[in-house]
């Protein structure tokens, strides 16, 4: 009797799925294929590569290794996470409706609001941690459900399943996007998403030095209308990027691992801090979605917020930091402080921004790889007695 193939764990797949010894030279790392262009041997016959627009070896190698992190059959990787986003909203007509988590990164609300409603799209931003508001949100022409859970900065989670089973029912794909959480956290295809989302920019390369965006889905022929929407506008991402990326996924796991452990610590120390006024972070047994998200998740990730009360107070504490950098994205090895209000998310109406939470004292930390001691004295000296 012929033994079931045992699969490989996740951390050997962030090692070598994708990822054969070139076969020229056997070299163990996938080159950089620097090429616009690919001689054919024959009239009319290819090997595989015609255009690096379309493809490149670089790029499907990290293509394949991203889906086999998500548990997808298809990857698609472009220049940036909002291009990923706009290839996606490049699927829709006028008249089409999206429904939105009313919380998402603020590129999102500017590129919706400000290019792609222009183009006759209709948006409901809707507070999908409330599943009967999702569905409520629903119209007759509604062609996609656009979900961020955890969101940022304010870590509203929404349930995927529940999302997923709505969606399903009403005949409309769910798009998850997974950047704060990373499949080392969050499988959304296993929970009934069609689409998941990331911007490769954070923890997938995870040292600040590319950008770049995903796409993962395991639907065939939704995969081809976005392959045809990804060589047609060309917003792809470069061979060097890729090549940054696919080393970065190699440790992912472990750095994950790391960033949470120190995630939870900082955010604990936030808590019983007497200047913290509120804390945002979806490993607190206090958090409104801790359990939803226990349930859909392994773990809890390394994005913490807190309000200090004031824009006086948050200038202060960031103006203070000596090893938290003052500065936008995260995900990095480093540790990051950012101002939501003024930096991430200014495109964000002042009301609209301070109902969602996202107040003048609002800070928002990605923490890093650093000893974690040294985190917390720094976060005490920002902050004072």
């Amino acid at each position: 009797m012929r033994r079931k193939r045992r699969e490989p764990g996740f951390d050997t797949l962030s090692i070598h799925a994708g990822q054969e010894p070139e076969p020229g030279t056997g070299a163990v790392m996938t080159p950089i294929y620097a090429t616009s262009t690919y001689a054919q041997p024959e009239f009319g016959v290819d090997r595989g590569y015609a255009y690096a627009r379309v493809s490149n070896p670089t790029r499907t190698a990290l293509e394949k290794n991203l889906a086999a992190l998500e548990g997808g059959a298809h990857g698609l990787c472009f220049a940036s996470g909002m291009a990923a986003i706009s290839a996606l909203l490049g699927l829709l007509k006028a008249g089409d409706h999206v429904v939105v988590s009313d919380n998402v990164y603020g590129g999102v609300f500017r590129a919706f609001e400000g290019i792609f409603r222009n183009y006759g799209l209709a948006f409901t931003w809707t507070d999908t941690t409330d599943l009967r508001a999702l569905e409520a949100a629903l119209r007759p022409a509604t062609r996609l459900l656009y979900i961020e859970t955890p969101t940022n900065p304010v870590m509203r989670v929404t349930d995927i399943a529940g999302a997923a089973r709505i969606a399903r029912r009403r005949g409309v794909p769910l798009a998850v996007d997974n950047t704060f959480m990373t499949p080392v956290f969050q499988r959304p295809l296993e929970l009934g998403a069609d689409v998941v989302i990331h911007s490769t920019t954070k923890y997938l390369n995870g040292h600040s030095d590319s950008v770049g965006g995903a796409l993962v889905l395991n639907d065939p022929a939704l995969a081809e209308k976005l392959r045809f929407v990804q060589k047609t506008t060309g917003a792809v991402l470069s061979p060097f990027e890729a090549f940054l990326v696919l080393r970065g996924t190699k440790t992912l796991p472990v750095r994950m691992r790391q960033h949470e452990a120190s995630g939870r610590a900082v955010a604990a120390f936030l808590a019983a801090h007497p200047r913290v006024k509120r804390l945002y972070y979806p490993g607190r047994k206090d958090h409104p979605n801790y359990r939803v998200h226990a349930r859909q998740a392994s773990g809890f990730g390394a994005m913490v917020a807190f309000d200090l009360g004031s824009l006086a107070a948050a200038r202060r504490a960031l103006n203070r930091f000596r090893l938290f950098t003052l500065a936008e994205s995260l995900g990095g090895v480093e540790s990051l402080a950012c101002h939501p209000a003024s930096m991430t998310h200014a495109s964000v109406p002042e009301g609209r921004r301070n109902a969602l939470g996202i107040t003048p004292g609002l800070v928002r930390l990605s923490v890093g790889l650093e000893s974690l001691e040294d985190l917390l004295a720094d976060l005490k000296q920002a902050l004072g007695r």
